[in-house]
């Protein structure tokens, strides 16, 4: 990393709408220049709902400053700032609709800036109103569209959870966790693909450590409104990749367990249960996008440790013969906790080698 990250504290960064300087130009969330990348919600009132992990928000312009307008319900949200694709701050939206900084002291010339969601949708939702550029600047034409593009259904290892916990204790707090750094965001980097991640750590297909589960969420746009449905068609992907049933693997044994009991009663589910639970969720992503290629993933945690699981989705596969949809088996990483950044690293380059052999897009 050419420049080194800052965290911007909160007092050096928040400055009050009402104060905003008469030289500053609002660029409204509506505007063409703007990119959103992710599934995010357009209101009426001209606010962009941020949710999911990994959403994104993108301006091109020549300046010298820019800002952006935002405001979270909780304030445990996290966001890297890359300007002109270099990382170059962190920042955390209070609950407060306010103006941040994100960068100035520019040179006048063309300049891209990224606000990229780090954290699960747990830490709360932000609202985004707008950048903020200086009197002079340009808003130059969106040109961050791309052919490619690449859709992941996944739980903490696909959210980044806490990938920059160095101390490998797995720290809940939002700061440690960071999509940018999951395997899911690195292999869309790679592809220069339109990156979208629907996951939530501790989910499963059939049973996970909270009271949701992927199939009751998968198609919407608030993870925690079931009236609020995803429309498919909007952006159709040609790669999805399925990296699911971590949780249930240790749940589906868990006879004592409140949720265990709530989707279960008593009796835990039977081999052919798992396997056709999988391929129903399966099934559901097919039917969504009929032509798109989906890969069923597994690992690098220790679901891989054994055959055991990997026989269950080999075997929900092959019951749905379709030709477009893959297995990919990473080997469990054999060391405690989530992955770290390089443990994402080779999660990554897996992916990315199997990609690249098997699916042309």
């Amino acid at each position: 990393m050419k420049k080194m990250r800052r965290f911007i504290t909160l007092l050096s960064l928040l400055v009050l709408i009402s104060c905003q300087a008469e030289k500053d130009q609002m660029i409204a969330p509506s505007h063409p220049a703007i990119s959103y990348m992710g599934r995010v919600e357009v209101n009426k009132s001209d606010q962009v709902k941020l949710y999911w992990s990994g959403t994104s928000v993108k301006i091109r312009f020549k300046g010298t400053s820019v800002g952006a307008i935002l405001s979270d319900d909780k304030g445990g949200n996290y966001y890297n700032i890359s300007i002109d694709g270099v990382l170059d701050t962190i920042i955390k939206p209070d609950r407060n609709k306010k103006q941040y900084l994100l960068a100035d002291n520019l040179t006048n010339e063309e300049h891209n800036v990224e606000i990229f969601k780090r954290t699960e949708w747990d830490k709360g939702t932000t609202s985004f109103e707008g950048f903020v550029l200086s009197k002079n600047a340009e808003v130059l034409d969106n040109k961050f569209k791309r052919k490619r593009k690449i859709e992941f259904y996944g739980n903490s290892i696909t959210a980044g959870y806490a990938v920059e916990d160095f101390s490998g204790n797995d720290n809940p707090d939002g700061l440690h966790t960071n999509n940018y750094n999951a395997y899911g965001a690195i292999t869309a980097r790679y592809f220069n693909a339109e990156y979208t991640a629907i996951c939530k750590s501790g989910i499963g297909i059939m049973v996970s450590w909270h009271p949701v589960i992927m199939p009751e969420i998968y198609n919407r746009i608030n993870p925690l409104d079931s009236k609020s449905k995803w429309d498919f068609n909007k952006n159709v992907p040609d790669v999805v990749v399925i990296n699911l049933l971590q949780n249930d693997s240790w749940l589906t044994s868990m006879s004592n367990h409140e949720e265990f009991q709530k989707r279960f009663g008593k009796k835990a589910p039977t081999e052919e249960d798992i396997v056709q639970s999988y391929a129903d969720f399966v099934q559901k992503i097919r039917d969504e996008y009929p032509n798109t290629s989906i890969v069923c993933m597994l690992g690098n945690m220790d679901i891989t440790k054994t055959d055991k699981w990997t026989g269950y989705v080999s075997a929900a596969v092959k019951s749905l013969n379709d030709e477009k949809v893959y297995t990919h088996f990473v080997d469990f990483k054999n060391t405690k906790g989530h992955p770290n950044i390089e443990e994402q690293k080779i999660l990554a380059k897996s992916l990315i080698d199997f990609i690249e052999k098997t699916i042309d897009w």
